[in-house]
Formats: C-alpha cells, sequence, structure tokens
C-alpha cells in the first residue's frame, strides 16, 4: 500500500521564464511513461549505464504504479524536456518529513532554459505542500555545473557530513 503522503497531490503547475522561454513543470503519470522513460534512459547512461530502454520503461512504470515517488517533468513548448524524481523519507532527529531529490535530467539540446533550475523550484512547492522540513540531493564532487546550479538556488552542501554506500 502507497505511503498516504503520496497520494497524488495535484501539484501546481510552476513557470519559470528563461529569456523568452517559458518551462512549465507538472507531476508526471501514465500518460508521460514513454517520454519519462526515454528521458530517464538518457539519465543514467549519462552516468555511464548502457542504454537499456526497456528497463528504464519498467522501473518508472512500476515507480508510477506503487506511486512511491514523485515524478515531475519540465516542459518547454509543450514537449518534456526534463525530469526530477523525488523519494520521501523522514528525519528522525527533525521528527518531520523529508524529500530526497534522487534524480535530476534536462535533455543536452534544452540545457541553458531554466529547466533544471523549475525543476528545483517545482520539487520545492512540492516539500512544502508535503510539509517536508527538507530537501537533501547528493551530486559527484565534478559535477560543477549542477553544483553551481544548487548553490545559486539555495542549497547548502553538508559541511559537517560523510556520505558512505554499501553495494548489496
Amino acid at each position: 500500500m502507497a505511503d498516504p503522503a503520496l497520494i497524488r497531490i495535484g501539484l501546481n503547475t510552476v513557470r519559470c521564464h528563461g529569456g523568452s522561454v517559458l518551462i512549465e513543470t507538472r507531476e508526471l503519470n501514465d500518460c508521460d511513461l514513454e517520454v519519462a522513460a526515454q528521458l530517464f534512459d538518457r539519465y543514467r547512461q549519462f552516468y555511464g549505464r548502457a542504454p537499456d530502454l526497456e528497463a528504464a520503461r519498467l522501473f518508472i512504470q512500476e515507480r508510477l504504479t506503487n506511486g512511491d515517488s514523485f515524478l515531475i517533468g519540465a516542459f518547454d513548448s509543450g514537449n518534456c524536456v526534463g525530469f526530477t524524481q523525488l523519494y520521501p523519507s523522514f528525519s528522525s532527529v527533525g521528527l518531520k518529513r523529508k524529500l530526497i531529490l534522487n534524480d535530476m535530467f534536462v535533455a543536452d539540446d534544452c540545457r541553458g532554459r531554466g529547466a533544471a533550475r523549475t525543476l528545483l523550484k517545482a520539487a520545492e512547492s512540492l516539500g512544502k505542500k508535503i510539509g517536508a522540513a527538507t530537501l537533501v540531493l547528493a551530486t559527484q564532487n565534478e559535477n560543477s555545473a549542477a553544483r553551481a546550479l544548487y548553490e545559486s538556488s539555495g542549497w547548502v552542501a553538508e559541511a559537517n557530513s560523510v556520505y558512505y554506500n554499501r553495494v548489496l
């Protein structure tokens, strides 16, 4: 059963003018599966994974069916040019919800138009709407473009934490 907080929230459209470009965001749904899967596959390739559109499609379909993440798309002239995927979690110390911004991608030919910044604003709007205390994300140290975007958007790098992974 899906977490009650993940019942679709009717995310409001966030609009951002990047020069003369109007980027809109909205929550993705089953009707967006194909474009979301294509963007997700390209995102995975960005991080060195082999192309696998069928696996990407299955993964996104499972998230949409199970309702265990929020998928937000960025649209330029009606075309989905990017997405972010957020997973709900909790802060035990803060006694509040938090959202993990786990994935964000904008198509190469659409970068520099404000889509990523608009996706960040939509993620913040979503977090406020569900009562999350914080949004968290991680990126590679060498991803200077993403780090510059996050910092210019008010995100603060954790100076007192080290994150570890254990492959299972």
